[in-house]
């Protein structure tokens, strides 16, 4: 199962999905919901509902599901994922906006499910200005992808 970064849903909107280009991405998104395969954390929905368009509106049409709200099952996995962040190399502030954004929850919540994150993010380890989700998952043992590569993996399909 996989759990969506907000930068999935934004960077496919303004580029390579938008609505009027692929509309059937949004719908595979949608019944892979439905099927259990797909959701986001509620803070990065949030993320996406404040930008106040027509994503915005898509996310909003999502059943409550989709959108994982933190939980006391989660409460030892957030834990350990601010206790590597403040442990870790990185400055202060880079700690402090990790930790204040909904990259937090996505991989505390996938590491607390066993869900595989779904980022357009790529690592970068020796940063010290800013924690990268993929250096967080391999930090504290979650697995994560490219959005293609979910889509690939899911053999999902968008033919005319």
């Amino acid at each position: 199962m996989y759990l969506l970064d907000s930068d999935v849903f934004i960077d496919a909107k303004n580029r390579h999905y938008g609505f009027d280009i692929v509309p059937a991405f949004w719908d595979w998104l949608s019944q892979a919901h439905d099927d259990g395969r797909v959701f986001t954390v509620d803070r990065c929905a949030q993320e996406v509902l404040a930008g106040g368009d027509e994503l915005s509106d898509w996310m909003r049409a999502q059943a409550p599901s989709f959108a994982i709200k933190p939980s006391a099952d989660d409460q030892a996995a957030l834990q350990t994922v601010s206790r590597w962040a403040v442990s870790s190399n990185y400055r202060q502030g880079a700690a402090a906006a990790f930790l204040s954004a909904g990259d937090y929850f996505l991989v505390a919540q996938a590491l607390s499910r066993g869900y595989t994150v779904v980022t357009q993010e790529e690592p970068a380890p020796m940063s010290q200005k800013k924690i990268k989700i993929p250096d967080a998952c391999n930090a504290v043992g979650v697995q994560w992808m490219s959005p293609f590569s979910m889509l690939r993996l899911e053999g999902a399909r968008f033919n005319l």
